[in-house]
Order: C-alpha cells, then sequence, then structure tokens
C-alpha cells in the first residue's frame, strides 16, 4: 500500500562554539534550540577519520594523501576502528540527547509514538508524502547542515524515535543549503527506465562487479554503458559525455563508478581517465537538459560526494546517493549490489538506500566496519522519491486487483447479483422505471389495432352459461365460440384449453365447430398443450384435430412465480410439441397476414403434416429456418443454455411491460362475444376491392379471464401476479383496471407481439456489468491516485473529509456520468432492446470510489 510519509526541515548551523537547531515542518510551524557544540566531537570525527583511512588504505574510490606512516609493528586496525566508531556515536548521541532538543525530538517522534497520535491533525497538518509500500509510519526528515564539518557526521545515524518508544521510523535524508533549481515532473514514459552508466578512470579498481549489479535492471531497464578504454581520447570522450547525457530520449537514472573528490567551487569532480577528471561545472548545462528530459535520480558510487550531491540538488534533480566518506571497492560494490536488489524490487531509493545500509552494519560489520555510516541521501525537498515502476501488461493487471475492502465488497455484489430473487426484484422496478420513461417521453407506439384479441371466458362468462364447474371447460361452450368466430370470418384463432380429456356429451359439438370453421374459412387453429409433470404430453384428443391441418403449441410459461421472461423457441429439438403455444400463433400471423404470397390453407382430407407445409412455405419465402422468421433471439441460446446449468439467465430476452397493453392486446368477455351480432364485431381492418383476401386482422385467443379454477395442475395456476409495469398501466387506463391479477392469454399476448414486432429486449447480466463497473471504478481510482501522489495538505479539501480538491472536478464528472449512463440504459432499452442494468453495477462502482474517498 501507499504509505504517508511526514515531512520535517531541520536546519543545523554551527557559530562558533554554538549549534542553532531550526525545526519547521506544516503551514509555518517551527521551533529553534541553541546549545554548545563539544569541541570533542571534531576530535573524535578526526581520529575516527584518521583509524578509518589507515584500515581502508588500499583500492579507494578517491585520490587520499600519504599518512605519513612509518615502519612499526603491525596494528589491528580493525579493533581500533570499530573502537574509534563507538566512541565517535557515543558521544554524537550523548550531544544530541541533551536536554535542549528535548522539544525537538519529541516532536519530531510524534507522529510515530502511541501517546502522539491522539493528537495528530489536531493543529500541526503534516504535509504527506506518499513514496513507500512499508506498512509502518515514516517521518522524514530533510537536513541541512553547514558549515561542511557538521555535515560530514553521520547524522543518518541519530535514532531519533528510540526513547519514545515509537513504532514507526524516523529516516533522515540530507537538503544543500541553497536549492535554486526546480525539480521537473516524472515523465510517464509508458516503457522500460532508462539508465546512462559511466565507468570512469579504473586505475587500482575492478568495475566487474559494478557492471554485473548494474546489468541486473537489465529486466526492468534499458541500460547504456560508457567510459573510458585505452587508446580512447579524453577530449573526445568528454564531448561524448556531454552529448549522452542530452540525448533526446532522455535518462531516468545516472551511474557512476570510479574515482571522485570533492572541490570548493566547481561542485566536484570524477575521473574519467587515467589522470583526467571532468568537473561538474562542465557538465552542468547537459545535467540541465537531462533534467528536463527526465532525469531524477543520480548515483556517485565513488569517494567523497557531498559536493557533488549539493551541486546536482542545486540544479533540480530529485535525489542524489553519493559516499561522504573515501570508500573501499569491494564495500562500494556491496553497497551497489543490495541497493539495486532493492531498487529491482520497486522500493524507491530512500527505501533502497537504507536497506543497503543495514546489510553492511548487520551483515557485514565484522568485514565492513563503519561502512554503513558512508552513504548519504540528498532530496530535493518537493520532488517524490524515485523507485522504477512496474511496466508491462502483468503489472497492469497488477494494479488491477481489488485491495482487501474492495475484494469483499466486489465479492458481496457478485453474490448478490448471482441470486434470482434479487434479480427478478430489479428487473421488475427496471421495467416499471421504463414504463414511466416511455410516457414521460412519449415514446409508446403506434395506436393501432393491437395484433392480439383476446376473448376471455371470465366469471362473469361462466355465470351467463350457467357452468356448474369450469374445470375442465365445458367444450359445448367452447363450440360456440368457435362457431360465433367462425361466422366472424376469423381467420387465426388459438385455443387455450386443455382438450387432453373426454366430455362425451359436449365433445362432438366442438369437434363439429372445428371441422366447419376449417371448411368455410381454411381458419388455422393452434390449440395449447403441455408437458406433464411426472413426463409425457397432455395430448390434444383425436377427436378435435389432426396434425395434417391443425397445430400444437406449448402454453407453459416460464418462471410462473414472477412472469417476467419470454418462452423461447428450443434451439435443436426435433419435437414439434416444444415449440411455443405463441410462437405457432405469430407463424399463422405472418403467413396469412405479412408474407406477401398466398400461404397454404388448411383442408381437413389432408395427408400431409401442416406444420411441415408451414415449414417448406417459410423457407420458400424468406430462405430461412422457421425457427428464425422473426429473431435469431427467439431462439435458446447456447450461452442462455449454460447458465441454465448454474441457475442463471443470461441473455434470456424479457417481457417487456412498458408497453401499454391496449398496444399489444384487447379483451373480449366471451359473453359478450356471444351477445353481438355478427355484422357489428368487425375483425377485418381493410378489404382489398371486391376481393375476399382478408389484409389483416387480429390473432384471436380463447382462453381463461381470471377465474379462479382456471389452471392445469392446481387451481389458479394460470393465473400470476401482476408485474410492476403491467400494474403501472392499468392503472392509467380510463375506467383504471383494478384486476389484481394476471391471465396467461395476456402473456402469450405479450409473447406474440414481441415476437411478430421483433422486440426482443436483451438483459445483460447483472454479473458481467459488475465486472464491467469494478474495472472502471479501479481505473478512476487509480487516476486519481496519480493526480493526488503530489503532496497535498490538510487544509486543501473540500467538503470536509469527503472529497479532496484534486479530485472535485473528477467527482462531480463521475456524478454526471452516472446520471448519463442512467438516462442512455433507459433510452437503450427502447431503441436498441437492450438492458443494460444499473443499480447494482453503479453500486459496485461508486463503492470503489467512496472506500478510495474514506482511504484517503
Amino acid at each position: 500500500m501507499i504509505q504517508t510519509t511526514y515531512i520535517f526541515y531541520l536546519k543545523v548551523q554551527r557559530v562558533e562554539n554554538t549549534c542553532l537547531f531550526e525545526l519547521s515542518w506544516g503551514q509555518g510551524q517551527q521551533l529553534g534550540v541553541t546549545l554548545p557544540y563539544p569541541e570533542n566531537l571534531t576530535r573524535l570525527y578526526q581520529e575516527w577519520s584518521s583509524v578509518y583511512l589507515s584500515f581502508y588504505k588500499e583500492a579507494l574510490r578517491g585520490r587520499v594523501g600519504k599518512t605519513g606512516s612509518l615502519g612499526v609493528p603491525p596494528i589491528d586496525w580493525h579493533a581500533k576502528l570499530v573502537q574509534a566508531e563507538a566512541t565517535l556515536l557515543y558521544e554524537f548521541h550523548q550531544w544530541l540527547r541533551s536536554a535542549e532538543l528535548f522539544e525537538i525530538r519529541s516532536r519530531m517522534a510524534q507522529v510515530l509514538g502511541e501517546w502522539g497520535m491522539e493528537n495528530r491533525g489536531k493543529g500541526d497538518n503534516f504535509e504527506p508524502r506518499p513514496n513507500s509500500y512499508s506498512s509502518l509510519p515514516i517521518t522524514e526528515v530533510f537536513l541541512t547542515c553547514n558549515p561542511l564539518e557538521i555535515a560530514r557526521l553521520p547524522w543518518e545515524a541519530w535514532e531519533i524515535g528510540m526513547e519514545f518508544g515509537a513504532r514507526g521510523r524516523i529516516r533522515i535524508v540530507r537538503m544543500p543549503v541553497n536549492i535554486q533549481g526546480t525539480t521537473v515532473t516524472p515523465r510517464n514514459r509508458g516503457h522500460r527506465v532508462r539508465v546512462l552508466a559511466i565507468l570512469g578512470d579504473d586505475t587500482g579498481l575492478d568495475f566487474k562487479a559494478d557492471k554485473e549489479a548494474v546489468r541486473s535492471l537489465s529486466g526492468i531497464a534499458d541500460i547504456h554503458f560508457m567510459g573510458w578504454q585505452p587508446g580512447t581520447d579524453v577530449h573526445a570522450l568528454k564531448a561524448q559525455i556531454v552529448k549522452t547525457l542530452a540525448d533526446e530520449k532522455g535518462w531516468d537514472i545516472l551511474f557512476f563508478a570510479g574515482h571522485s573528490n570533492e572541490t570548493s567551487l566547481t561542485g566536484g569532480e570524477f575521473a574519467i581517465a587515467p589522470g583526467n577528471s571532468l568537473l561538474l561545472q562542465e557538465i552542468e548545462g547537459s545535467l540541465i537538459i537531462a533534467k528536463e528530459r527526465g532525469l531524477q535520480f543520480a548515483i556517485f558510487n565513488s569517494c567523497n560526494g557531498m559536493s557533488i550531491a549539493n551541486r546536482l540538488i542545486d540544479l533540480g534533480l530529485s535525489q542524489v546517493a553519493v559516499m561522504r566518506e573515501p570508500i573501499h571497492n569491494q564495500v562500494a560494490q556491496e553497497f551497489l549490489l543490495r541497493f539495486l536488489a532493492s531498487l529491482a524490487e520497486y522500493k524507491d531509493v530512500g527505501e533502497s538506500l537504507l536497506s543497503a545500509c543495514q546489510y553492511l552494519k548487520l551483515e557485514k560489520h565484522l568485514t565492513y566496519p563503519s561502512a554503513y555510516l558512508i552513504p548519504s541521501l540528498f532530496c530535493h525537498p518537493h520532488a517524490p522519491l524515485f523507485r522504477i515502476k512496474p511496466f508491462g501488461n502483468k503489472e497492469r493487471l497488477k494494479h488491477l486487483l481489488p485491495r482487501k475492502k474492495e475484494a469483499i465488497a466486489l465479492a458481496i455484489f457478485i453474490a448478490t447479483s448471482w441470486q434470482l430473487p434479487v434479480q427478478d426484484i430489479l428487473l421488475e422496478q427496471r421495467v416499471l422505471t421504463q414504463a414511466r420513461y416511455r410516457q414521460f417521453t412519449h415514446q409508446l407506439p403506434e395506436a393501432k389495432q393491437p395484433p392480439v384479441l383476446l376473448v376471455q371466458i371470465d366469471e362473469e362468462s361462466i355465470k351467463k352459461a350457467g357452468i356448474y364447474d369450469p374445470k375442465p371447460m365445458n367444450r359445448r361452450y367452447l363450440a360456440q365460440l368457435v362457431d360465433k368466430l367462425t361466422a366472424l370470418d376469423a381467420k387465426v384463432v388459438g385455443i387455450d384449453y386443455l382438450l387432453d380429456r373426454y366430455q362425451k356429451e359436449n365433445d362432438p359439438y366442438l369437434a363439429q365447430a372445428i371441422q366447419t370453421s376449417i371448411t368455410k374459412n381454411q381458419t388455422w387453429f393452434v390449440f395449447g398443450i403441455t408437458r406433464k409433470d411426472g413426463g409425457g404430453w397432455f395430448n390434444l384428443l383425436p377427436d378435435f384435430a389432426n396434425k395434417n391441418w391443425s397445430l400444437q403449441g406449448d402454453v407453459m410459461l416460464l418462471f410462473a412465480q414472477r412472469i417476467s421472461h419470454v418462452t423461447l423457441v428450443p434451439r435443436k429439438s426435433t419435437d414439434p410439441r416444444n415449440l411455443p403455444f405463441a410462437y405457432l400463433l405469430s407463424l399463422a400471423y405472418w403467413s396469412n397476414f405479412v408474407s406477401d404470397n398466398q400461404p397454404p390453407q388448411p383442408q381437413l382430407p389432408s395427408s400431409v403434416n401442416w406444420l411441415s407445409q408451414i415449414k417448406t412455405y417459410i423457407n420458400e419465402e424468406t430462405d430461412e429456418d422457421y425457427k428464425n422468421l422473426f429473431s435469431s433471439t427467439a431462439r435458446l441460446q447456447n450461452i442462455t443454455n449454460f447458465a441454465y446449468q448454474y441457475n442463471q439467465r443470461w441473455l434470456h430476452p424479457i417481457l417487456d411491460f412498458s408497453i401499454p397493453p391496449n398496444r399489444v392486446y384487447q379483451r373480449l368477455p366471451a359473453w359478450q362475444l356471444l351477445d353481438t351480432r355478427p355484422d357489428t364485431l368487425k375483425l377485418n381492418l381493410t378489404q382489398n376491392g371486391e376481393q375476399k383476401r382478408i389484409k389483416k386482422q387480429p390473432i384471436i385467443i380463447i382462453a381463461p379471464g381470471g377465474y379462479g379454477e382456471a389452471g392445469v395442475a392446481a387451481e389458479g395456476e394460470d393465473n400470476f401476479p401482476v408485474p410492476g409495469g403491467l400494474r403501472y398501466w392499468r392503472d392509467r387506463e380510463n375506467p383504471p383496471d383494478l384486476r389484481q391479477l394476471f391471465p396467461g392469454s395476456e402473456v402469450h399476448a405479450y409473447l406474440i407481439h414481441h415476437f411478430l414486432t421483433q422486440r426482443l429486449v436483451v438483459p445483460i447480466p447483472d454479473l458481467w456489468l459488475v465486472g464491467v463497473a469494478a474495472l472502471l471504478g479501479k481505473l478512476i481510482v487509480l487516476n486519481w491516485k496519480q493526480g493526488t501522489e503530489a503532496r497535498q495538505k490538510k487544509s486543501e479539501r473540500l467538503w470536509g473529509f469527503i472529497v479532496p480538491l484534486g479530485n472535485r472536478k473528477s467527482f462531480l464528472l463521475m456524478v454526471a456520468a452516472t446520471g448519463f449512463y442512467g438516462l442512455v440504459s433507459l433510452q437503450l432499452y427502447i431503441t436498441g432492446a437492450l438492458l443494460l442494468p444499473f443499480a447494482i453495477p453503479v453500486t459496485t462502482f461508486w463503492t470503489y470510489l467512496v472506500l478510495d474517498l474514506f482511504t484517503q
């Protein structure tokens, strides 16, 4: 996770025998303390330095003058160095533990100590700085020392928080007295880091290990080596260094290995060839260009680099790592290897330098005493700590992985979207919203005669007919209705009653009525059948119809507890009984009233399967399979069939109750049909001159109209709860339709309407868009983080703790985008017959955003 670092600025200045400590932080807060400077501290440092040089007297990466040693018995310089280090650090720490510095020490440790937790943020307003992946809080102290002898002391060894039991860490980084250059915002290159490695004069040194250490970054960085080779012209080499530094592609890291030293006026020098050095002043122009083109970090694995670091930070580089003292070749290589290993783990340069020093202190203190005191990191105060950022598709995917809270929320939304009851509730509310949206935007279908006329046998019809028990329905009464329709020249008639049992006294009447209608009008009859719970079918009795002149379709409706989805045409089934009742009626309507040519007509003497004749006719007319006549969406899709295995309904078209029922069907009670004279009830919309060819008339379905006994296995089984969208339209009828049930025949009417108009609304699964919403939310969060990784003060916040100022526009944009998505999804439902879910995906999206805002 990104760790917030609290920033302090500590300036230490010696004036004669006094040192002034000035601590500043936040929004102008500061503390000033004056205390005596112990002269013996300088003497102890000089003694330690002398012993240090005596121990590491060979293979140093700097020009060290001779110490003038005489021929004396061998001295245990290792023991003397360990003793000198301990004495120096003891005296140094004793001075820093002075009572005068207590308030400064406690202030810096306060944000880490348990006792200071409750006071954090109550007026101090620390500057947060995201830079680390550690779980521990960090206090970063920018240290400026003047004069140079004070800066040479091992300030990095100051253990500030120890006496207060601080749980986090206080990290000391150095800052020059003078900083004139500004840093450049790191560019998002979108590719590998570029490293320029300059290998200087190797006299007395071996750069093989340095090269191997730098090459260890080759998996994540592009590395370019350059340096002196035997026979190389020194002036040409200098020109090449200047030109390469200013390369148009830019560099991220500058590395130097070799001999270097401090200079008083030119910013330092480093040896590039035997007997030849390059002054930092000579390449300042190229360094500034390199900085403008992306150079952020420089590491000089050489001796006495303080003046080099000070000058580079003054020019505007973000960070520079150097050795303050002469460094042994092997120590430099050990340090570099560990430093670059941490850098390759995507740690920042502060963590990497600390890790390398800890390794020298804990693992190599016997071999290389005092080596851990030598490295220092110099930083520009307004630059984020450099680190190599992961790149490539794999790393991008890692960034997209949810954090703990995001993963918990995502799991909840996935589980919720998987639940069918939740899906049903949300779908009903969505269709209700679509109905309101249709009315508000006046996007209703054209007002014309609906394609279906429902002749409903309701309670009033049963009473008027004197029917004692309507289960099963009296066949003589059905015969009267068929006769009446025959008198009206009805062309397509569906009977939504199972005729699977005998009524000996009434069956002949119905059989005769059906045959008369076919003989007189060539009526297309579609009879309802359905499956038995124990297997098999409730088949039509042969007395009523023959498959050579009538059709039989399954009247089953899906998900009867909450009617919402279309009954689809089977994809591969060869059993014609599996065809939906409404689909066969739609085929009959299309053949008679939509097709340009005269279709075949049912004939009682026919010996050819009637459905086969219709299939052939449709294929000849359209070159399409009859199952694809209206829309391929009307057939069961493979992905929908696959989802059934997991109790899901992916891409299963829904019933569009946002369309008013008066655009879908017309209701006519059976008793009213019987009481109406044939010449007053016109089914035909138009006539073609004197021809008897009917241009268009509705499909007529004889069906239950809501009486209590209607059903197959149980009474009332054919009466369903009223969907929200349908209730919305019923309440707006004149007068309002107050029925509390939804007869199955009206569901069939909606199915017919959808088939004929090819109005099959396909819902995108909530689960799918939850994934899309999570991805979008994560991308927005990552984008926000990129915009807020720069330091922001607590005063720069809007709306209390809710929305950071830097994200205000993005936040408002997301609110607007959410509203826009809602409008688009509402309109796309109407114009594109595509239902994009709203509630769960939008909640998922905003959960990601809100979690990020609260985290900030």
